[in-house]
């Protein structure tokens, strides 16, 4: 049975004319997806009974469950999603005190990448997600606003690759975009990458007006190949000027996340390197102090070491925001996402 959320607003339209039913039925039908998040096609009450029928044969609505769901003290919430064929990842949704929403949705199940801090990719990849599994991350994690709220920001920042899944990412996030889908500005979603070149320059070409983040973590080849396993095919020098053509075909700056790790590439001649790396580029460069992850030999450096790491290349010009911990008591912060999570 095909996906409802796999189907394109075009696809969708095709076949209630199939149907003789009238086009103004499908945006209904995302009235009732999006806006109501119902359980079934039955509760869709404008529909007559005979269209709703036919849409319960013809598609399924709800390929995830829930299997756990976790709070934070500080707002996060966590979801354990288990699929159709019995893989599992998770997503979170973030608060904050300006009255953001913003869930962090995984674009993969497990990652390939191999990064070595990170637990997505702890039990490798098994498979990309299809375009209506990532709208059910979003939906699920709606469904845990209270009435009134809505969505402000998304950010595809859990597990996996997303440039490696762009043929079903993008049309998910076209439907998180739409005014019958989310209706969440394209400038407030972000998507995260460990730095494909050739998947940055296609995202760039295509002009999604996204924020791209790049996962760089180091100054260097020699350190960023020991920890980001991927670096050693690609090169810093690839990725940078992908970053550049992102920027010069978009007009949105990229911003370069860097995971501090306690005495391996938080020293102040890392941040003066990182400095001469990105000097002259129109970056923001996204200080993240490292998350622990039950396993990994990974510290997080001290409060005063972050602190100075950022002073040094905010001196030297650049712009740099910390990212401070959220959600990491439930292991929901950045780097903690798994396919098989811990009891």
């Amino acid at each position: 049975m095909r996906h409802l959320l796999d189907q394109s607003p075009e696809q969708l339209d095709a076949w209630l004319v199939d149907q003789r039913a009238p086009r103004y039925r499908a945006a209904q039908i995302r009235r009732w997806i999006f806006d109501k998040t119902v359980a079934a096609f039955e509760q869709m009450t404008d529909l007559g009974k005979s269209l709703r029928a036919r849409l319960a044969e013809d598609f399924c609505l709800w390929t995830t469950r829930v299997v756990r769901h976790k709070v934070a003290d500080d707002g996060t919430e966590k979801l354990l999603l288990e699929l159709s064929d019995g893989a599992r990842i998770e997503c979170v949704l973030l608060r904050d005190d300006k009255d953001h929403r913003t869930l962090c949705l995984s674009s993969q199940v497990g990652c390939a990448m191999g990064c070595v801090f990170c637990a997505s990719g702890l039990d490798g990849l098994a498979r990309n997600l299809t375009t209506g599994e990532i709208i059910e991350e979003m939906l699920q994690l709606k469904r845990l606003l209270p009435e009134g709220q809505r969505v402000t920001h998304l950010v595809v920042m859990g597990m996996g690759e997303p440039l490696l899944n762009l043929d079903r990412l993008l049309p998910a996030l076209d439907a998180a975009t739409r005014p019958d889908g989310l209706a969440i500005s394209a400038r407030r979603i972000t998507i995260s990458t460990v730095g494909i070149p050739k998947g940055i320059r296609h995202l760039a070409d295509l002009d999604c007006q996204y924020h791209l983040a790049v996962s760089l973590h180091a100054p260097t080849d020699e350190l960023r190949s020991r920890i980001v396993p991927t670096n050693r095919a690609i090169g810093i020098e690839a990725i940078l000027q992908a970053a550049d053509y992102y920027f010069e075909r978009t007009g949105r700056r990229v911003m370069f996340e860097y995971i501090l790790l306690a005495g391996i590439n938080d020293h102040p001649e890392h941040a003066r390197r990182l400095a001469s790396l990105l000097k002259g580029r129109p970056a923001l460069v996204n200080l993240i102090p490292y998350n622990p992850v039950a396993g990994l030999p990974y510290r997080t450096p001290r409060p005063l070491v972050t602190k100075r790491f950022g002073e040094i290349l905010e001196a030297a010009g650049l712009s740099v925001a910390t990212r401070w911990r959220k959600g990491d008591r439930i292991d929901a912060a950045c780097g903690q996402l798994r396919r098989s999570a811990p009891t």
